[in-house]
């Protein structure tokens, strides 16, 4: 298809066309209420190469289209370095999409990215992703109407239809469950954490005022943990400690524990308040008066979101994780919360996705991941 002599596509290069690739957005979800604007300064903080460590192991390249000098779309080209040390797939990724509802400006984008990762000898193209499949990612494919939990993506109903009609197909879905809170512990899950117990496992808060070495230990946990998922890429110990430190003024310390063996951490457990819910009385801005908002809405959010949670193999199937779900559950009751997400489940995890279940927890948002071959 003869592509659309109107519509340019630019790299970003300076600081104030980041900003115009960040604000972009709002051109898109102003009259869509379930809506979470980020902080902008947090997103300018993540696309700055010298602060998000990222950039210390692999690169992107950020887009911004224009028709008439208006902005009308964005996407950035991603090369995971580490993701081609670990799989040798020649994928590259795409990820920060967001696009006015017309194919000629998304096949322009998508055009841009994928000449982008062939320059660098890449054969594919999948996502979105931004910047990895530890940050937000997947595309949304159901329930609109529900404002996305801390730290998952948003996108309008039309976006699959503009990355489809590009050629992306289907590479993996991810799931998110919602869970409402129950009066009490379930009797049954309560047996298995008392039966876990009694062998010897111990399953305790984090220890905050050991914050660093804490955060060393729950890195140790997640990589080997999720080694075995797909498309699994471990963070660094410095993407842990960055995503630690934006975690650390938003947890509850009452939500996150590490379960031990002997002494031997086994598995681990971050489950976080869903501070969306007070974001959006911000308006992706913190001053003059977004702060204020954002506090007296903190007191005010009734959800919180099961972010990390992972056992070591060997430890698989002993009820260690029975042990972290009603520690979790027991905190979450007695603090008030009304409802839970558990996110992201790939749907080849059978397991997990049993698990989610068998809390009763229901299935009620899908997001796609997408490949296209090059």
């Amino acid at each position: 298809m003869i592509p659309d002599p109107a519509i340019e596509v630019r790299p970003v290069r300076s600081r104030r066309e980041r900003k115009r690739f960040v604000r972009f957005p709002r051109r898109i979800y102003r009259e869509i209420p379930a809506w979470v604007p980020p902080l902008e300064i947090e997103r300018m903080a993540f696309l700055d190469r010298k602060k998000n460590p990222f950039f210390r192991h692999s690169d992107a390249e950020l887009f911004l289209a224009e028709r008439g000098g208006e902005p009308v779309g964005r996407i950035a080209a991603i090369e995971n370095r580490r993701h081609l040390e670990t799989y040798r797939d020649g994928t590259g990724f795409f990820g920060l999409f967001e696009c006015v509802d017309d194919p000629a400006v998304a096949r322009a984008l998508v055009g841009a990215a994928a000449s982008w990762v062939r320059a660098r000898g890449l054969v594919r193209l999948r996502g979105p992703m931004s910047f990895t499949i530890n940050d937000e990612c997947g595309l949304l494919l159901d329930a609109f109407e529900a404002p996305p939990v801390l730290l998952m993506s948003y996108n309008p109903a039309y976006y699959a239809g503009l990355l489809e009609s590009c050629g992306f197909r289907k590479a993996q879905d991810l799931l998110a469950y919602r869970m409402e809170a129950p009066e009490r512990v379930p009797s049954r899950l309560a047996a298995i954490a008392h039966a876990v117990a009694m062998r010897g496992i111990v399953v305790r808060p984090l220890d905050f005022a050991r914050f660093d070495e804490e955060v060393e230990l729950v890195h140790r946990i997640h990589s080997r943990a999720w080694s075995d998922n797909w498309g699994a890429v471990p963070l660094t110990v410095d993407e842990m400690r960055a995503l630690a430190r934006e975690l650390k003024p938003l947890a509850d310390r009452d939500l996150v524990f590490v379960a031990e063996d002997e002494g031997e951490p086994v598995g681990v457990s971050v489950t976080v308040p869903d501070i969306n819910q007070a974001l959006r009385a911000a308006d992706g801005r913190l001053f003059p008066f977004g702060l204020l908002r954002l506090l007296a809405a903190r007191r005010r959010i009734d959800a919180v979101r099961v972010l990390i949670l992972g056992v070591l193999q060997g430890h698989r199937f002993r009820g260690v994780d029975a042990a972290l779900y009603v520690r979790t559950m027991e905190a979450a009751i007695r603090k008030g919360y009304r409802w839970g997400e558990l996110s992201w489940v790939l749907e080849s995890n059978t397991a997990m996705n049993r698990a989610a279940e068998s809390l009763g927890a229901t299935r009620y948002k899908t997001y796609r991941i997408y490949d296209l071959e090059l």
